[in-house]
């Protein structure tokens, strides 16, 4: 590496300053009382036999409090004179095996001892019927079996096509209660199809299954519970896109439209399906979704431990480093990037020895005249924006917004054997 290392050790890395955001904030006081009051109105539920065996389907996706949320769906169940259980919702997560999905869902704090019930976590299919398109529709087999099966999950918009349902109810249904099968059976026509066949093998799940209601999860700016909704089956397609709108009128943003070099701290599948979530860089794996800034050069320089290596999503980034590369497990990426049926996102950019050399490559090539005037952005990663490290060339547009609290600086980034030095 020592001609790349002559070609970017003039470049220098501006001064930083450190600007504080402020996006809304309104946690839910009480998610257990949520839950309790609104299950217990449900009135398709005194309908159903005491004893029914209700399977609660719960994904991979880092819901924040989705331990309590689940407990808190528990006990509203038991105390109807239910028999609830958790299945897996996630799709092909978990390397789509019953131990590794059972794994995930223990380290989102979902287990028996923590949610009250038992987990029976499974990849096994039964097939239900066929769409207009000719797909293939697949059900958990646990789940079909079920007296009574409910969906948790949150509301969100998503990372690789927009539409009136995105990340939510719909597509858990859809996709997530398909497992690996069904996952692929959704994506085979690829994301242009994606909103139309979630909606149409949902809506055959609707039909043909005992589906009671779905628990939508809103949250706020940063990242608390907003907002619990429990949405009978019979409205789950008529109230989704109102719920997706209010998602969106949340969540939070960089807030800069024109990025010469953005660094990512870490990526991670607890973070974004994606790794980094698109709407946030504005790197977008297909042409089926757009927003957020345009950036010239995207580093990253770490994937989190939740991860177990999967790094999707790293091929919208033009350059990383060696220590993500080799935390990267390859298989468990192209797993994901193959029922996806998108390959650039398992993609490997540019591999720099080290963080250091990672933005300095970034700088050099991010197509500006005067490198001290580069207009950087430092993240921790693409859900926490609350605080974030601007160099001097944004310091006034940055100020100037009324959502920033404050603006601080100048500093210096620092880095230890090359890596970057923690700052959020």
């Amino acid at each position: 590496m020592d001609a790349v290392r002559s070609l970017i050790e003039n470049i220098d890395i501006p001064p930083m300053y450190r600007v504080r955001q402020q996006f809304y904030v309104n946690p839910l006081d009480d998610v257990e009382q949520s839950c309790t009051e609104q299950i217990g109105a449900l009135s398709r539920l005194q309908k159903l036999d005491k004893g029914a065996h209700i399977a609660i389907a719960v994904g991979s996706r880092g819901i924040s409090n989705i331990s309590l949320i689940t407990a808190s769906v528990v006990k509203a169940l038991k105390d109807l004179g239910f028999e609830p259980f958790i299945v897996s919702g996630m799709a092909s997560h978990g390397k789509a095996t019953d131990e590794g999905q059972t794994e995930l869902l223990a380290e989102l704090g979902v287990t028996e001892e923590a949610v009250g019930c038992p987990v029976r976590a499974s990849v096994e299919v039964v097939e239900i019927g066929t769409i207009a398109s000719g797909l293939k529709v697949y059900m958990d087999r646990i789940a079909s079996e079920a007296d009574g099966i409910v969906i948790i999950n949150r509301i969100k918009t998503h990372t690789a096509f927009h539409a009136d349902y995105e990340s939510g109810l719909v597509k858990m249904l859809a996709i997530g209660l398909g497992n690996d099968i069904g996952a692929k059976s959704c994506h085979q026509l690829g994301f242009g199809k994606m909103a139309e066949n979630i909606v149409a093998m949902t809506r055959m799940k609707l039909e043909k299954l005992p589906v009671l209601f779905g628990v939508a999860v809103i949250e706020d700016g940063v990242e608390n519970v907003s907002k619990i909704e429990v949405v009978d089956a019979d409205d789950i397609l008529d109230r989704e896109p109102e719920l997706l709108k209010i998602s969106k009128s949340y969540m939070p943003s960089i807030g800069i439209d024109q990025i010469d070099v953005l660094v990512v701290d870490r990526m991670g599948k607890e973070i974004s399906g994606d790794g980094m979530d698109p709407n946030i860089t504005g790197r977008y794996a297909t042409p089926y979704a757009h927003g957020g800034p345009n950036v010239s050069k995207l580093a990253i320089l770490s994937v989190t431990e939740k991860s177990h290596g999967n790094v999707i999503g790293v091929g919208q980034a033009d350059l990383c480093t060696k220590r993500l590369f080799e935390a990267a497990e390859l298989e468990t990426t192209y797993v994901n990037s193959l029922i996806a049926t998108v390959t650039s996102v398992a993609r490997l950019p540019m591999i720099l020895p080290t963080d250091h050399e990672a933005i300095k490559a970034a700088i050099l090539t991010c197509n500006i005249m005067d490198f001290s005037r580069v207009r950087m952005v430092r993240i921790r990663d693409t859900l926490h924006l609350g605080e974030m490290l601007v160099s001097e060339a944004l310091v006034d547009e940055v100020s100037a917004k009324k959502n920033v609290v404050s603006v601080e600086g100048p500093l210096e980034m620092k880095f230890e054997s090359g890596t970057a030095l923690p700052v959020f």
